[in-house]
């Protein structure tokens, strides 16, 4: 989920990510979370983030903030991969380790 400011109103975070600010806390379909902000105006995404344990980025060229998916407690302590070897749309081998210090988007898919 994108935005462009560290902190959104509570329109756009429910817009964008489908938590909603109730009086009972931060709810998306049936289920709430604790959250202390009611403010509508302004909601600061690092709370939403810690709220539902979800990992926060921040891309500082593109300006823009990441909300990734709830992690159940379980975010990545790193964002480096081990190396691994695939060949590429040629057949030709390709490492990881190539696009080191990029930002890399990783697309797994399973027919089954």
């Amino acid at each position: 989920m994108l935005f462009r400011s560290s902190a959104v109103s509570a329109d756009e975070l429910a817009r964008v990510s489908g938590w909603h600010l109730q009086p009972e806390g931060l709810c998306r379909e049936d289920r709430c979370v604790p959250f202390a902000s009611r403010d509508t105006r302004e909601v600061a995404l690092a709370d939403v983030a810690r709220a539902i344990g979800s990992p926060l980025v921040h891309d500082a060229r593109h300006g823009l903030w990441a909300l990734g998916a709830e992690s159940g407690g379980h975010a990545l302590a790193s964002a480096t991969a081990r190396d691994l070897e695939l060949p590429d749309v040629d057949g030709r081998p390709f490492r990881l380790a190539t696009l080191r210090g990029q930002k890399v988007l990783l697309v797994a898919w399973a027919s089954w």
